[in-house]
């Protein structure tokens, strides 16, 4: 259910991010970002609640967040997505991995003691 959660998290903060941009045009759009904003937290504190660390549930829904609103900026918006930008993505993809695979590590190490 955790999983279900922290993917639901993303998504509202996603779909709030980009409709943020397209209520610079369209003002009717801003009900979508409240909305998402507070549908992401609350599903954000929902994957708290389940179990999943602070660390690990922040950072794949921060670096999720971050890396699907680059996608998507591009693909709805026309906004540039740069071989330096892709980069980005790959490191923060890169540090997602590191904090959990780190977080599994230390919980092991937890079980054994």
């Amino acid at each position: 259910m955790k999983w279900i959660f922290l993917a639901s998290a993303i998504t509202s903060e996603v779909a709030a991010s980009l409709s943020l941009k397209a209520a610079l045009n369209v003002p009717a759009f801003l009900v979508i970002v409240v909305a998402g904003y507070i549908a992401s937290f609350a599903f954000l504190a929902g994957v708290l609640r389940a179990g999943l660390a602070l660390g690990v549930a922040y950072g794949i829904w921060a670096a999720l967040g971050v890396i699907f609103t680059v996608l998507l900026a591009a693909a709805i918006f026309g906004e540039p997505l740069t071989p330096t930008m892709l980069i980005g993505v790959s490191l923060v993809i890169g540090g997602v991995l590191c904090v959990e695979l780190g977080s599994h590590k230390q919980l092991q190490k937890e079980a054994a003691a």
